[in-house]
Parts: C-alpha cells; structure tokens; sequence
C-alpha cells in the first residue's frame, strides 16, 4: 500500500548513509540506521540482535575491505509508521545479493530497520 511518499527515495538516503559509514569502516555509523532492538539475519555470521550485536558484527564486515560496497534500493512501499525495501547489494568480489528490510519511523520523524534480511546470490 502506498500512501503518497516515496518511500524507495527515503530508503535510499538511509541506505547512503549506511554506505558512507561502511565505507570508512565506522561500525557504530553503520548500526546507528538500526533501530535499538533490530535484527539482523545474515548468511556471513550468526543473527546479530539489538544493535550492539549489529554494531559487533559490522566491526568484522568493515575491516575486511568495502570501498566498493554499494546499495540499490529497488522496491519499497509502506504506511504510515511502518515501512518495507527490497534492496540489491554488492561488495566487489565479497559478495552480493538482496536484502529484505522492515522500518519504522521514529518520533523524531527517521526511519529505521527493525529487521533486515541479508541473502546472498552466488
């Protein structure tokens, strides 16, 4: 359902963001688009719960290289408070795949992943 915003722009900035922080290898940049009891499914670690543990898992990822890392958000819909996106990612050789998100917009008006989907396409 959609109800007159552009939900696939309004991913996409917070995908960026997540990008931008990847990139310069700040995990707690990284976490911080998650909300606080956000989970984490992914086939390159154990499920990562809450965003300390996303943030844990995001010191290992960004360590081991991600100039390259790059996010498409390519579906997205929602309304009111809550939001979904479907987005392709890539990390050069890495890896790539698709990931399936859940968001909610905050009281302050953000939007953050309360549950992500990481899977992998060989």
């Amino acid at each position: 359902m959609r109800c007159g915003v552009t939900f696939e722009t309004t991913f996409q900035k917070l995908f960026d963001r997540y990008v931008a922080s990847y990139r310069s290898a700040d995990a707690v940049g990284c976490a911080s688009v998650f909300a606080s009891e956000a989970e984490l499914y992914s086939p390159y670690g154990p499920p990562a719960i809450g965003r300390t543990a996303i943030e844990a898992a995001h010191r290992e990822w960004v360590n081991e290289g991600a100039d390259n890392k790059k996010i498409d958000v390519v579906d997205a819909g929602g309304c009111g408070d809550v939001g979904w996106c479907l987005a392709h990612y890539s990390e050069g050789s890495a890896g790539r795949g698709t990931s399936l998100n859940v968001l909610e917009r905050q009281q302050d008006g953000n939007w953050l992943i309360t549950h992500c989907s990481l899977n992998e396409v060989p």
